[in-house]
């Protein structure tokens, strides 16, 4: 029974700290739900293997104490061979699964949509900016439509920089000379905040933009206005 008990005691407590706390941003991208769903398979495996491991411990501690002014040692005992088989196998099946699930996760987060828009991005102390190649539009705020598919091209100037958007669950580096990417497929509207999430000097906390996700005829409407003043800026 006691045993029984400090399970339930520890499971508890672990179910209260993952469900009693908002422990994550709004989820604003297709990405953001596989992200997280791979994010809370490891947490709920990690909460099991604690529980059980820290009950048992906890109740040995509890049962096979020793007693007041006994500093003998303890009997020699063999280990147990069939127990050290399960508590390797079990792990290394977790490890399969959590090695399938991510490669299932990052194939559907990498797949390319037919419809995919493409924006430059550069990094430079202490700013973001944006290029859309195919208006020539520049810009320091990001603006996509809802429900398609984004491909960010990633520039550094000067230092490595990082592109992260939270509520995306996505980051990648900016890196002076490479070009990296990233694609992401928004599907909630609202305004975003881009930060670096990479060390780049005094300034790196200031180094943030917004990304505003608009429904397509507004993005159509913003594009057709930027593209217009691009061509009257010739």
């Amino acid at each position: 029974m006691p045993l029984l008990v400090i399970g339930l005691v520890l499971a508890g407590i672990m179910a209260a700290i993952a469900f009693g706390i908002d422990w994550l941003p709004v989820a604003a991208s297709e990405e953001a739900g596989r992200t997280d769903a791979l994010m809370w398979f490891v947490f709920t495996a990690s909460a099991v293997i604690f529980v059980i491991v820290v009950t048992f411990l906890v109740y040995s501690v509890w049962k096979f104490r020793a007693a007041p002014g006994d500093e003998s040692d303890g009997p020699p005992l063999h280990g147990n061979t069939r127990l050290e088989i399960i508590w390797t196998a079990i792990p290394a099946a977790l490890l399969v699964a959590l090695m399938i699930f991510s490669w299932l996760v990052l194939h559907d987060n990498e797949a390319t949509a037919d419809d995919q828009m493409v924006i430059d991005v550069t990094g430079q102390q202490f700013t973001w900016s944006f290029v859309y190649p195919e208006q020539r539009i520049q810009t320091g705020i990001m603006r996509v439509p809802v429900d398609r598919q984004v491909k960010v091209r990633l520039h550094a100037k000067d230092v490595i920089h990082d592109f992260a958007v939270n509520d995306f669950r996505l980051k990648a580096d900016a890196v002076p000379g490479i070009t990296n990417t990233l694609t992401f497929t928004p599907n909630r509207l609202g305004t975003y905040q881009i930060v670096c999430q990479e060390l780049c000097g005094l300034g790196h906390n200031t180094m943030r933009a917004k990304l505003i996700v608009m429904p397509a005829s507004a993005y159509a409407a913003w594009l057709a206005r930027a593209t217009a003043q691009v061509k009257a800026a010739k």
